[in-house]
């Protein structure tokens, strides 16, 4: 068992190591600049992803809505995870529109709509970055898996490959995502402050 640990550990490192390759770097750095002026402007972001990707999705939405590291003003971010509206559009319209009809629903051009799909074929992430595309939003991809069927679509995309299962590309998404919030917080708010509101948190 110890054995198995080991790997497992080295796996998620070898796919939070990818966060470093220049490319990766430069994809975090963009997304957090088309973030910060999308808020700056007025403007939301819309997110989606399936499973575990959702929980993501969910995560990134409640670190900009609430705060991530340091007490600003909210931001504008919906992750679209509403029991009603998923299970209404996933029995009346099918399960590939349930992301796409939450874009049309929300989604203003200029908006951005932020899409995580592990293999990157996932049809309602599919069809959300199409509907997304159409209304003139802007679109950040999440990907693995060498893309899939998104690779290429978005404005702005990663992708963590070498791994067959979505585990360590969810972790490698993860680590991006907070290393986005934290530029994006930068950016628009300053350094962090350490504040008596935080240390009463810990």
């Amino acid at each position: 068992m110890k054995t198995t640990c080991l790997q497992a550990v080295k796996d998620a490192i070898a796919a939070v190591t990818q966060l470093q390759e220049p490319h990766h770097v430069s994809f975090m750095v963009e997304a957090a600049n088309q973030l910060a002026l999308c808020f700056e402007r007025g403007n939301k972001v819309i997110v989606a992803g399936n499973g575990g990707s959702l929980c993501d999705a969910a995560h990134f939405a409640e670190e900009m809505t609430g705060l991530f590291r340091s007490p600003r003003r909210a931001l504008p971010v919906i992750a679209l995870s509403e029991p009603g509206h998923l299970t209404c559009v996933g029995n009346d319209l099918g399960f590939d529109q349930v992301f796409a009809r939450g874009v049309e629903a929300y989604g203003k051009q200029s908006d951005i709509f932020v899409g995580l799909t592990t293999s990157g074929n996932s049809p309602n992430i599919v069809k959300a970055f199409e509907a997304a595309s159409r209304l003139g939003l802007y679109t950040i991809a999440f990907l693995g898996k060498g893309g899939g069927k998104l690779s290429g679509f978005a404005d702005l995309e990663i992708c963590i490959n070498g791994f067959s299962t979505s585990d360590r590309i969810q972790e490698a998404h993860m680590a991006a995502i907070h290393i986005i919030i934290e530029l994006v917080e930068k950016q628009m708010f300053g350094a962090p402050q350490a504040t008596s509101y935080l240390l009463s948190k810990s």
